[in-house]
């Protein structure tokens, strides 16, 4: 199962990131790309934003990944990911990452040039995916 939980997150380029704000979650449509293993996600965002300064105070996160324009509500599959959210340090690793953003979507562009862009990661701790309305299967990393 953790195959193809892997395969939906790799397939898709997505989702919805959950942060926190204090107590309020806000939520966020976001573009992403995953690393070959499907260990780590990776995103921009500005500085400045709010789901940036809510994951510099509480990096926990959720994102959601799903296929709802895909198949009918009854089909549809959607996958739960738990992480936390880390800075790329190394700036070699930030090109690299850059790169394969851009390559995924290069409509981020301009966006990833912005002085206040911040390209950065999500750590996999776990996986929930719901298959149809019934089927649930929950995989620890």
């Amino acid at each position: 199962m953790l195959t193809e939980m892997k395969a939906l997150a790799k397939q898709r380029d997505m989702c919805v990131l959950a942060t926190v704000d204090g107590q309020k979650p806000y939520c966020s449509l976001m573009a992403y790309v995953a690393d070959d293993n499907c260990e780590e996600i990776y995103m921009v965002t500005l500085k400045n934003s709010a789901k940036y300064k809510n994951l510099m105070h509480n990096p926990a996160v959720s994102l959601l990944i799903d296929t709802r324009e895909r198949f009918p509500s009854s089909k549809a599959k959607a996958l739960t990911v738990e992480g936390v959210f880390c800075k790329i340090e190394k700036a070699e690793k930030r090109k690299q990452v850059a790169a394969k953003l851009l390559h995924t979507h290069p409509h981020l562009d301009a966006f990833m040039h912005h002085p206040e862009a911040d390209v950065f990661c999500i750590k996999i701790s776990s996986f929930l995916l719901l298959n149809g309305l019934e089927q649930a299967h929950f995989e620890t990393i």
